[in-house]
């Protein structure tokens, strides 16, 4: 019987220990989570002007109003769909370059089979209504924040998180779908905008939140390690 000794640094434990950290080395490599919420934040705060002169709004003398919002329909699906094809492209870039494979598919995918959820749920709204109703239940309401752009936006996010294993992630996400979730359409604003500004604003919230996130990010994995 014939024994062998054992290299200087090649007790098990240091070399289980020293596996996990290339692991965790190479997943914060193939992270572009900033450029991811960048792209993002970018495309709902461009959708504004969009929703906004594409919205038709209609009051009655009795004080209420009838609106349609044509320009989400017009401007949302291919603008999420080119983002997350964006993303999808700069996550592969960033992973060739470093010698690693990418796994950012399953977000694109999630992300775009959850536009495609959205326009055609949206488009069946605004068939079966011929006018917005004057009253919606509140589970009613927040079905319609989490269908809404700025909510599959969320959603999407969760399956990244996953991917990259990324725990802040997870959490800003959280964060980010209680804000999209829980701001009322009317921010009680008396404004000469009216009811165009009681969409914007929580819109534009949900933009900044976003771009907070990126920046957030990227100043993360700029520091040294």
């Amino acid at each position: 019987m014939t024994t062998e000794s054992m290299p200087a640094g090649g007790d098990p434990r240091r070399l289980l220990s020293e596996v996990r950290d290339l692991a965790r080395g190479v997943r914060r490599d193939q992270r572009l989570t900033w450029a991811a919420l960048l792209v993002l934040a970018v495309v709902t705060l461009v959708g504004i002007p969009f929703d906004w002169f594409g919205m038709s709004v209609r009051c009655l003398p009795d004080g209420s109003c009838e609106f349609a919002r044509r320009g989400v329909l017009f401007y949302w699906p291919p603008a999420l769909l080119l983002a997350y094809a964006a993303i999808a492209v700069s996550y592969v870039r960033a992973a060739r370059a470093r010698g690693l494979g990418a796994r950012v598919l399953p977000y694109a995918v999630t992300g775009a089979v959850l536009t495609v959820l959205f326009t055609a749920a949206w488009v069946a709204a605004a068939l079966y209504f011929p006018s917005h109703p004057v009253r919606f239940p509140s589970s009613v309401l927040v079905l319609d924040r989490l269908i809404a752009p700025w909510g599959i936006i969320g959603l999407a996010l969760l399956v990244l998180a996953r991917i990259e294993r990324n725990v802040a992630l997870l959490l800003f996400t959280g964060g980010y779908l209680a804000v999209a979730l829980a701001l009322p359409t009317n921010v009680g604003l008396s404004t000469p905008w009216g009811i165009r500004a009681d969409f914007a604003v929580p819109q534009l919230i949900c933009g900044l939140v976003l771009l907070l996130g990126a920046l957030g990010f990227a100043r993360t994995r700029r520091r040294p390690r």
